[in-house]
């Protein structure tokens, strides 16, 4: 997979690209991540990449041209070297596109996993008040928003899903179960995790988790996600895929919480 942000603040992205399951991905080859300066593209003496908006108003507009001028760059780099590889019979594989933006749709799990089977995704972060519509209209494929608030710049944004996805490719984990099991993943919370020591300050390990019966403990965790969902997340429920037992579990629980309530 190859990952490219646009940014004026390059350095945001370097240090996390390098840190971590991000840094140790990229080390082995599983992800290819590179920060792109779009203020080097401005194609103007005084290097700038915004200008007033039409029909007045505050703050500055992030203009189309540079931003083009820089994916058209990104690719004709991807394409280059698709060209110089021996398996380079088809085309290059055309990238999603992503603008960071409030407007966006809002970013969950599935998207991860839909974007982490891609092979190259181009990222736009942006800064003041917005983007020239024309970068929206003509050139993106997708619109991400990581929640309903606004931030200074695209960076954060993009780094968070960036994240979410570079841990979904197989052997960017230590353990390739973990991204299974993670919250969300499933359409549930997950389930309470302990180590040791069995017991600190006088709180124990529950006993299932020391009984040694995998069958059993894997029934306990799994009403315990239902019960964390049915408690933290209860919206979850509703598009989560419950098989019957877990549809009796979570009946059971719902009327226990009932009871307690009471």
């Amino acid at each position: 997979m190859r990952i490219d942000v646009l940014t004026l603040f390059p350095e945001m992205c370097e240090g996390v690209f390098g840190t971590s399951i991000l840094g140790k991905a990229r080390d082995k080859g599983i992800v290819s991540l590179n920060a792109v300066n779009f203020r080097d593209f401005s194609g103007n003496k005084h290097n700038s990449v915004d200008d007033t908006p039409y029909g007045g108003g505050g703050g500055m507009v992030l203009k189309p041209d540079p931003i083009f001028a820089a994916v058209e760059h990104v690719l004709a780099e991807t394409s280059a070297e698709a060209g110089t590889a021996e398996s380079a019979i088809d085309p290059p594989v055309k990238p999603r596109i992503i603008l960071m933006c409030p407007q966006g749709q809002t970013y969950n799990q599935q998207i991860a996993e839909e974007l982490a089977q891609e092979q190259h995704l181009i990222f736009i972060c942006g800064h003041y008040e917005g983007y020239d519509e024309r970068i929206r209209e003509h050139l993106v494929t997708d619109e991400l928003s990581i929640g309903d608030y606004v931030l200074t710049g695209g960076e954060l944004p993009a780094l968070t899903v960036i994240d979410s996805v570079v841990r979904l490719q197989p052997g960017a984990l230590g353990n390739e179960t973990s991204a299974v099991t993670d919250s969300f993943s499933t359409g549930l919370l997950e389930y309470p995790h302990y180590t040791r020591p069995a017991e600190f300050r006088g709180w124990k390990v529950p006993d299932m988790l020391l009984s040694g019966h995998h069958a059993n403990i894997e029934v306990w965790r799994r009403e315990q996600a239902l019960q964390r969902t049915l408690e933290r997340r209860p919206d979850l429920l509703e598009t989560a895929e419950l098989s019957a037992k877990d549809k009796l579990t979570l009946k059971r629980l719902q009327e226990q919480t009932s009871l307690n309530n009471k």
